[in-house]
C-alpha cells in the first residue's frame, strides 16, 4: 500500500500527454524518412523545442499527432535500451493503461488495454498484423507505438482499446552500429549485433541479431532464442524507396503454467515451485519478409504499397494445465502436446494527398488492404493398446503440490501419440476506407472517414482412418486428407466509419472529440441456425492535448466510453419463440457491456538530459444486459482481467556535462490495479424435469471470478558512457512484490522476483 500511495503521489506532480519523446531528440529541423545530400534515409525524428511533431506510423494517414482526435503513445529505443527491456511486457511498462493480462503457459504475453485483449488482432509489426503466440524480440525494435481507441477505419477487425505497432530498425547511408552483451540473474547472458551502412550510393543495409540463453527464477525451466533481423533499402529516386525486410525467431522454452489453484484460491507455494513433467518442452518458430514501396508524386501526394508474408508454428508436449488441482494438493497431470501454426499474407496500397477547395484544406487517406490467413492446428490422442501388452499411459506420475519432490520426476517422456485430426483455418479479410482531415481554419479542423471490412472464415476437419492389424487389437492411423469436411463458411460484413473535431486555440493546444465503431465476429448460429451477424461496438471520447514551455511539458486528458449493445448470449427460447433454449451454441445479440474511463498522460524534459513519463488510467467495463440464459453473463460483473486502476511512472537522467558527464540513472515503477483471473460469472440451467416439455430447470450462478490483489514493482538503473563503451546495470522488483497473472482458471504464473542486469556495449 505504501509504495502504491508513494507513486500516486509522483502523478499528482504532473498534468498529462501521450506522446512520448526519444531522448536523442534535440532541437533543430523536422525530418522525414527523404535522402539527404549524402544520399541518407533520415528516419530519425528532430524535435523543435521538444515538442512531437512526426506523424505516427500506426496512424497511416500522416496526420500529426495534434491533430489526430485521439491519443497516442511513442516508446522509442532510447527508453528500450534504458530499460534494458528483453520482453515486450517491460516495454509496455511505459504505456498508460496497456498491461499484461496472462502469461499463458509462459507461451505468449497477453496485453490488454481499455477491458479488451489486444492479443487476437490488435498487435501490429511494421504495420501488418502478426500472431501473437510467440513473444516477439525486443532487440530490433525502433521503436512500439500505441494507437488509444477505435482504429477500425484503418485496420478492420480489431478491438476498440488500441492497437500496438512494433517499429523494427531500418537501414542507414552512413556506417554505425553496435555489439552488445547483456548478462543478469538466473544464468541469462545474450550477445547482440547491429550493424548498418551503405553498399553504394543507392542502397543501404542493417541487420540486426541477438542469442539468448537463459534458466528461470521457477526450477528447470529453460529458454534458448536466436533471432536475426535483416533489411535492406533501395533507393531508386529521390520520388521512390523500397524497404526489404525479414526475420526470424527460433525460441525453445519450458511449458510453465504456474502455481497451483483450488477453487478461487491461489495455492501458497514457493514461487520457485515448478509443477510440471521434468520432461516439457517446446519450440516456437516465426518469420516474417515484407516489402514497402513509398512513392512521391509531388509534396502533396504520396502513394504506399506494402506487402508481407508471416509463418509461425508453435509445438508443445508438456503435462497440462493446473486447473483440477484437489483441495488437499493431489494432482493427477494429464498429458498433452499440441502442433498449431499459422501462415499470414497481405497486402496494402493507399493514397495520401493534400488539396484545397477555396480556403478549405484536405488531408485525405483513401485505400485497401486484403489478408490471407490459412492457420492449421492438429489434435493428439494415444496409440491403442494391444492384447496381452502394457497399457499406454496418459497421465504423468501423480504429485501432491505441498509435498512435491524432484528426485521422484522421471525425465522420460511416458507417452506415444498420434494425430487425430487436422482442423485449418483459412480466414479472408478485405477492407476499402477513405478519411478526410478537413481543416475549415487554422483553429477548427474535422475528421470524417468510412471503412467497408468483408472477412470469411473457415474451418476444414481431417480425421484419422483406422485400419485393424489382422489378429491383434493394435491400430494404425492415418489422416484422411480425402475424406476432409469442410465446415459452414462464415461471412461477416460491416462498415466502420469514424468522426472527429479538433479545436486548436493555439498551436500548443487541441480540443478532441471523436466517434468510432469497431466489429466483433461472432460464433455460434441464431434460433434458425443461421450465422449470427458481427456485434458492433461504438466508442466516444473526449480530450484535450496541451503543451507548456514550447514543449518542455506535455500533457493529454481523454475520457471514453465503449458500448457493445449487441453482444451474443444465449437465446432465451428456440425458433417457436415458446421452447426454453439451453444450448449455448444458439445465440442472440440481446446483451451488452459498458465502459467508461480516463486516462491523463505526461511527458516533460524540465532540463537537458531528464525524460519523465507518467501516466494514469481508470477503467470500468462491466456487463449492462444478459438475457439470463444457460451460459449468459451476470449484469454488473466487471469483465475479468481488467483492472479499474493501472498507473505508470518513470525517469531517465544523462548528465549532459561536468566530471560525472555520461552518468545515467533511472527508475521505472509500474502499477496494476484489483481484478479478477477466471472467467465472468454465468448462469447455469439444471434441468429438474427433462422428460417434461418444455422440461424445467434450476437457474443458478456459477461464481468462476478469481479475485487478485493489485501490486507495484519498481526498477532503477545506473550507468556510465565513455567513448565508445557504455556499461549499464538495472536492479528489478526492487521491493520483490509477488503477485500472478491468471489465464482464465489456469496458468497462474507468479511475476518475476528481484532481479539484476547488466549490459555492456561498444559502438561502432
Amino acid at each position: 500500500m505504501k509504495y502504491n500511495l508513494l507513486f500516486a503521489f509522483g502523478l499528482l506532480s504532473f498534468v498529462s500527454y501521450s506522446q512520448q519523446i526519444s531522448s536523442s531528440e534535440t532541437s533543430g529541423t523536422i525530418n522525414d524518412t527523404v535522402k539527404n545530400k549524402k544520399g541518407e534515409v533520415l528516419n530519425e525524428v528532430l524535435i523543435t523545442g521538444n515538442k512531437p511533431k512526426k506523424p505516427v506510423e500506426a496512424a497511416r494517414s500522416g496526420i500529426k499527432v495534434m491533430d489526430l482526435p485521439q491519443s497516442v503513445q511513442i516508446i522509442d529505443g532510447a527508453v528500450i535500451e534504458q530499460q534494458q527491456s528483453i520482453r515486450l511486457s517491460e516495454v509496455v511498462k511505459n504505456l498508460n493503461g496497456v498491461y499484461v493480462g496472462s502469461a499463458r503457459g509462459g507461451a505468449q504475453e497477453s496485453f490488454f488495454s481499455r477491458g479488451y485483449d489486444m492479443s487476437a488482432n490488435n498487435m501490429f509489426k511494421n504495420g501488418f498484423r502478426y500472431n501473437a503466440g510467440s513473444i516477439p524480440e525486443v532487440s530490433s525494435l525502433e521503436k512500439v507505438e500505441f494507437l488509444k481507441g477505435g482504429s477500425a477505419l484503418l485496420y478492420g477487425n480489431v478491438a476498440p482499446g488500441g492497437i500496438m505497432n512494433l517499429v523494427t530498425k531500418t537501414p542507414k547511408f552512413t556506417h554505425g552500429g553496435e555489439v552488445a552483451m547483456q548478462v543478469g540473474s538466473y544464468s541469462f547472458y545474450k550477445p547482440s549485433l547491429d550493424i548498418y551502412g551503405p553498399l553504394n550510393n543507392s542502397i543501404a543495409y542493417r541487420f540486426t541479431a541477438s542469442y539468448e540463453n537463459s534458466e528461470s527464477f521457477r526450477d528447470y525451466v529453460k529458454n534458448e532464442r536466436i533471432y536475426i533481423n535483416p533489411s535492406f533499402l533501395f533507393h531508386l529516386s529521390d520520388k521512390t524507396q523500397i524497404t526489404l525486410q525479414g526475420d526470424y525467431l527460433s525460441a525453445d522454452w519450458t511449458p510453465d503454467f504456474g502455481t497451483g489453484i483450488v477453487g478461487k484460491t491461489i495455492l501458497d507455494l514457493p514461487r520457485n515451485e515448478y509443477f510440471g513433467a521434468l520432461w516439457s518442452t517446446a519450440n516456437t518458430k516465426s518469420s516474417s519478409a515484407s516489402l514497402l514501396l513509398n512513392h512521391n508524386f509531388n509534396e502533396n501526394w504520396k502513394l504506399n504499397f506494402n506487402s508481407s508474408f508471416q509463418s509461425y508454428r508453435r509445438t508443445q508436449t508438456s503435462t497440462a494445465q493446473l486447473s483440477t488441482v484437489e483441495a488437499n494438493g493431489n494432482w493427477k497431470r494429464g498429458l498433452t502436446k499440441s502442433d498449431g501454426a499459422e501462415q499470414i499474407f497481405g497486402d496494402q496500397l493507399s493514397l495520401q494527398g493534400t488539396f484545397n477547395t477555396g480556403s478549405i484544406k484536405h488531408q485525405i487517406f483513401t485505400g485497401f488492404d486484403y489478408e490471407n490467413s490459412i492457420a492449421p492446428s492438429y489434435t493428439f490422442g494415444f496409440y491403442a493398446t494391444p492384447t496381452g501388452t502394457t497399457a499406454i499411459t496418459t497421465e504423468a506420475t501423480a504429485i501432491n503440490l505441498y509435498n512435491y519432490d524432484y528426485s521422484t520426476q522421471s525425465m522420460n517422456i511416458p507417452f506415444p501419440t498420434r494425430a487425430t485430426q487436422l482442423a485449418t483455418t483459412e480466414t479472408q479479410r478485405f477492407g476499402a476506407y477513405a478519411q478526410d482531415l478537413i481543416s475549415i481554419t487554422d483553429y477548427i479542423k474535422v475528421l470524417a472517414g468510412l471503412r467497408w471490412s468483408w472477412q470469411e472464415s473457415q474451418v476444414t476437419t481431417s480425421k484419422e482412418t483406422i485400419s485393424k492389424v489382422s489378429g491383434k487389437d493394435a491400430l494404425t492411423t492415418t489422416l484422411d486428407d480425402a475424406v476432409a469436411v469442410e465446415g459452414a463458411k462464415t461471412l461477416n460484413r460491416a462498415f466502420s466509419p469514424k468522426a472527429g473535431l479538433v479545436i486548436q486555440p493555439t498551436k500548443d493546444l487541441s480540443l478532441f472529440a471523436s466517434y468510432s465503431n469497431s466489429f466483433t465476429p461472432n460464433t455460434g448460429t441464431t434460433v434458425d441456425l443461421k450465422p449470427l451477424d458481427p456485434s458492433i461496438i461504438d466508442q466516444y471520447e473526449v480530450g484535450v492535448k496541451k503543451d507548456f514551455w514550447k514543449g518542455l511539458l506535455s500533457t493529454n486528458v481523454t475520457v471514453y466510453q465503449i458500448s457493445n449493445n449487441n453482444l451474443a448470449q444465449t437465446a432465451p427460447f428456440l425458433a417457436d419463440g415458446v421452447t426454453q433454449n439451453a444450448s449455448t451454441t444458439i445465440k442472440e445479440l440481446v446483451g451488452a457491456t459498458k465502459g467508461k474511463g480516463v486516462e491523463i498522460d505526461i511527458t516533460a524534459r524540465p532540463v537537458e538530459g531528464l525524460n519523465i513519463m507518467a501516466g494514469y488510467s481508470y477503467n470500468e467495463t462491466k456487463v449492462s444486459k444478459s438475457s439470463g440464459t444457460n451460459g449468459s453473463l451476470v449484469v454488473g460483473d466487471v469483465l475479468a482481467r481488467t483492472p479499474r486502476n493501472t498507473a505508470n511512472l518513470s525517469f531517465f537522467y544523462k548528465l549532459p556535462v561536468g566530471s560525472l558527464k555520461g552518468l545515467t540513472f533511472g527508475a521505472v515503477a509500474n502499477y496494476v490495479g484489483d481484478r479478477t483471473g477466471g472467467w465472468n460469472d454465468d448462469y447455469l440451467w439444471t434441468a429438474v424435469t427433462p422428460a417434461t416439455t418444455p422440461p424445467t430447470y434450476t437457474i443458478t450462478i456459477r461464481d468462476r471470478d478469481i479475485p487478485l490483489e493489485g501490486y507495484t514493482t519498481i526498477d532503477a538503473s545506473l550507468g556510465y558512457d565513455w567513448n565508445k563503451f557504455s556499461v549499464l546495470a538495472k536492479l528489478s522488483n526492487i521491493t520483490n512484490e509477488l503477485n500472478y497473472t491468471v489465464h482464465e482458471n489456469y496458468s497462474v504464473n507468479p511475476i518475476a522476483p528481484r532481479q539484476v542486469m547488466i549490459s555492456l556495449r561498444y559502438k561502432l
